[in-house]
């Protein structure tokens, strides 16, 4: 038998090349909070959990826990459909100290999720599920093929405490063999919030998220993301109340058969509220259903 030298490099070069190669499959959320263009393709199938939890306000307890159970569904390998279940948790004890919500109490317990009518000397726990929404994300160009990858994205939710349809614009551009992704979303939503006794209240919402994230390992990425939200008393961006920003890092693995993410966000202060919202403000921070920490865990699963 006839040794050569060509075969052994080829086969060193082939492994080589999979062990080096990133590790990744279409739909697989790499950041947070930030939507990206890598679609489910034609016919295939995902699950995904997220699980967020805002905690820590201006004084006492605050922890707000939001589930979304989801299922992705490629229509074409551009347009992806979704649905979620959302359900929550809030606990709440003493968490504000603004004047103008606590009146002649240094602490109080209030924000979103709490309703008016409770005592706000008393904590506030309750759970249950929050409603449900349907998404879609069409990509225009692919950012694989193209220097800027463009798509559109409409989510309208019906839920207990809110209902909302949120439109984004989504950017991203793929550098260095795809191992970084730089990624944008401009966020404008209409929310109806549900208060017992007082009806329906409009507000609106414009998020800037901005974010990277580079695949330094063949199953890991990490990198880091930004939010700069501004909240409105009305609906279609009018009456600005809120003013705040977020950043924090994000950590990324996955293999074939499933992917985790988690990431953070820190609020940073500065922060403003104006208008009818002053009474949600405090410490240089912004409160409502904001606070200090944010914290996210993302799951998926394949399914075909």
């Amino acid at each position: 038998m006839t040794f050569t030298f060509k075969k052994p490099l080829a086969t060193s070069l082939c492994i080589a090349t999979l062990l080096s190669s990133p590790i990744a499959h279409a739909g697989e959320g790499v950041f947070g909070w930030i939507y990206t263009l890598d679609l489910q393709p034609k016919g295939s199938l995902e699950f995904e959990q997220r699980l967020q939890l805002n905690q820590q306000q201006a004084s006492g307890t605050f922890e707000a826990w939001t589930a979304r159970t989801e299922l992705e569904y490629g229509l074409t390998n551009d347009l992806q459909i979704a649905g979620y279940i959302n359900s929550y948790y809030t606990n709440a004890n003493q968490n504000y100290t603004n004047p103008e919500a606590c009146d002649d109490m240094a602490t109080c317990t209030g924000g979103y999720g709490v309703p008016e009518s409770h005592d706000p000397s008393t904590a506030y726990r309750k759970s249950g599920i929050e409603g449900g929404s349907l998404e879609a994300i069409y990509r225009i160009t692919n950012p694989v093929t193209s220097p800027v990858g463009v798509g559109l994205y409409l989510e309208p939710t019906l839920g207990r405490n809110k209902n909302e349809i949120e439109a984004r614009l989504l950017l991203q551009s793929n550098f260095i063999d795809d191992r970084l992704i730089l990624a944008g979303n401009v966020v404008v939503a209409n929310e109806q919030l549900k208060f017992v006794g007082n009806g329906n209240v409009p507000e609106s919402m414009l998020d800037i998220l901005l974010g990277a994230s580079y695949r330094f390992a063949p199953k890991w990425s990490a990198g880091v993301e930004a939010r700069l939200h501004n909240d409105y008393s009305s609906y279609n961006l009018q009456n600005q109340v809120q003013k705040a920003t977020f950043i924090g890092p994000n950590v990324h693995y996955a293999t074939k058969d499933w992917w985790v993410t988690g990431a953070w966000r820190y609020q940073l202060k500065g922060n403003t509220c104006m208008g009818e919202g002053t009474a949600e403000c405090s410490n240089a921070r912004v409160w409502d259903s904001h606070s200090v920490n944010e914290f996210i865990l993302k799951v998926g699963f394949p399914l075909s």
